[in-house]
């Protein structure tokens, strides 16, 4: 017979494992981020985008005025620093597999709007967390199977 808290234990351990699990899944291949940022007047943003080959990427930046450069892997697209005013679409596709670097000034009088849906490639280090959390349900459950152990007598 199982005592209490080891039925606790395995249903604890049992989620963890199921989370672990669930998140290792999603952090499978390629992560699609829906961007919506401002950017305060003045201020400074810098997007590295690790992406695989053949991804497709688009951004749109709205605002009174900003500099830009854009700097794709190989022989992609390719943007010297640059002012604009009012709006630019950026629509662009990695031809080998890299990082994009954006860096976007606000120059203007008002907030800055980034916009884009952009494709990246999961981080590794995401892979060793979800094994860890994987391993700490594993524990959860060892410790708790200590429980049905019957105490020696004296205890």
């Amino acid at each position: 017979m199982l005592s209490k808290r080891t039925i606790i234990g395995l249903i604890v351990g049992s989620a963890i494992i199921a989370i672990g699990g669930y998140s290792l899944i999603l952090h499978i291949g390629t992560i699609t981020i829906n961007e919506n940022y401002v950017v305060a007047v003045g201020d400074s943003t810098i997007y590295t985008i690790p992406a695989p080959a053949h991804t497709r990427q688009t951004m749109t930046i709205t605002g009174d005025a900003f500099d830009m450069k854009l700097q794709s892997p190989g022989d992609g697209l390719q943007i010297p620093t640059t002012s604009y005013k009012k709006e630019v679409s950026l629509d662009w596709t990695h031809l080998i597999e890299g990082e994009t670097k954006i860096q976007i000034q606000n120059t203007g009088n008002t907030e800055l709007t980034i916009t884009g849906v952009l494709i990246r490639s999961s981080d590794p280090i995401w892979f060793t967390y979800d094994l860890m959390v994987i391993t700490a349900g594993m524990v959860i459950i060892g410790f708790s199977m200590g429980f049905t152990l019957r105490k020696p007598k004296g205890f």
